[in-house]
C-alpha cells in the first residue's frame, strides 16, 4: 500500500500541533501524523533514496505548506508550533478538512523574498516559479525545474529560520563564512570578526592582500525589522573612521528604500539583504550541500553507423 502523497499530511499536522501548549519536536509530529493516517509498518517502513522514512518526508513538505500560509513556524531547529493565526484558522474549519481547501493549502507557494519587512524593497528581481501550472501542463523537464524551485526555496526559508535562530556572534561568523565562500580574502583567517561592544559598527574585517593593506569592512544584522537610513549612515561613518574604501553590510532582514537610496549615492557600500544572504549560502554551500540526481539521456553519437 502506498503512502498518503503529503496533502493528506497537512491537517493531521496541523490539529496535532494544536493540541501542543508549547513547541514539539517534528519527530514527535511525525509519529502522530502516521497514527492519524492509521499508517501500517510497511508504510512507515518505506523510504527514499536518500534513507529517510517516505512518510517523515511528507509530513516534513505538510509543514512547510503550513509554515507558508502563516499557520505553522519552526520555534526553533527541529521543532514545531500552531502560530495564533493556525489556531484562529482551526476554528473556523470543520473536521475533515474540504478537498478543494486541503488542494489550497497544498498548492501555496511563497519565495523567501516575501520573509522580507513590509517596508523594504527587494534589491534584485526574484526569479518567477510558476508553481499553480498542473503536473498534466508541464513536460518532465519542466516538472524537473518546477521541483527544483520549490527545494530551493524551501531550504532558503529553512536557512532563514536558522539564522534567525542563531545567536549574533554565530551569525557574524556566516557571513564571513560566506565572503570567503564568494573568494574575499586567500584564507579563512583573512576573514576576522572584531563585533562587540565599542565595535563602532564594524562586525568583521577582510584582507583582501597578503599585507592587510587592502580591507573591506562588514556589518552583520541578525534582524528583523528593516534596516533604514541611520543605520547605514552611521556604518559609513564607521567606515570613514576606518579609512575604508569598501563595505558590506547584511542583515537577515530588508533594507527601505531610503536606506538603499543612501548606499546608492556613497561609494563602495554593497548591501546584501536577507533573500540574498540565503541565495548565497545555497550557491556557496554554506550550511547547506547538495545532492547530484542522474538523469538518463540517450547518446544519439554511440548509435551512429559511419
Amino acid at each position: 500500500m502506498m503512502v498518503p502523497t503529503y496533502d493528506q499530511f497537512i491537517e493531521p499536522v496541523l490539529r496535532f500541533l494544536a493540541t501542543q501548549p508549547e513547541a514539539v519536536r517534528a519527530s514527535v509530529v511525525h509519529e502522530a501524523a502516521a497514527r492519524a493516517l492509521n499508517l501500517t509498518d510497511e508504510q512507515k517502513a518505506a523510504a527514499l533514496d536518500s534513507g529517510q522514512p517516505v512518510y517523515r518526508n511528507r509530513t516534513g513538505w505538510a509543514h512547510d505548506r503550513l509554515k507558508r500560509a502563516g499557520l505553522s513556524s519552526s520555534a526553533k531547529r527541529g521543532y514545531w508550533q500552531i502560530t495564533p493565526a493556525g489556531a484562529e484558522y482551526l476554528e473556523h474549519q470543520p473536521t475533515p478538512f474540504a478537498a478543494a481547501e486541503v488542494e489550497r493549502l497544498a498548492s501555496i507557494f511563497k519565495t523567501v523574498e516575501s520573509l522580507r519587512p513590509k517596508d523594504s524593497v527587494s534589491l534584485e528581481p526574484a526569479p518567477a516559479v510558476d508553481a499553480a501550472a498542473t503536473a498534466s501542463v508541464l513536460s518532465p523537464d519542466d516538472r524537473l525545474d518546477q521541483a527544483r524551485a520549490e527545494l530551493r526555496e524551501a531550504t532558503a526559508r529553512d536557512l532563514h529560520d536558522s539564522l534567525l535562530q542563531v545567536s549574533p556572534t554565530r551569525f557574524e561568523e556566516i557571513v564571513l563564512d560566506v565572503l570567503h565562500q564568494l573568494g574575499y580574502g586567500l584564507n579563512r583567517q583573512d576573514l576576522q570578526r572584531v563585533g562587540g561592544s565599542g565595535d563602532g559598527g564594524i562586525d568583521g574585517v577582510i584582507s583582501l592582500d597578503k599585507l592587510g593593506l587592502e580591507k573591506v569592512y562588514v556589518q552583520a544584522k541578525r534582524w528583523q525589522n528593516s534596516v533604514g537610513r541611520p543605520e547605514l549612515q552611521a556604518f559609513y561613518g564607521a567606515l570613514a573612521g576606518q579609512k575604508a574604501k569598501r563595505g558590506i553590510f547584511m542583515t537577515t532582514s530588508g533594507f527601505t528604500a531610503q536606506g538603499v537610496d543612501f548606499a546608492r549615492q556613497v561609494e563602495g557600500m554593497v548591501l546584501i539583504d536577507g533573500a540574498r544572504l540565503v541565495n548565497l549560502m545555497m550557491d556557496c554551500e554554506v550550511g547547506v550541500s547538495s545532492k547530484v540526481l542522474k538523469i538518463p539521456k540517450i547518446d544519439t553519437d554511440y548509435f551512429d553507423e559511419e
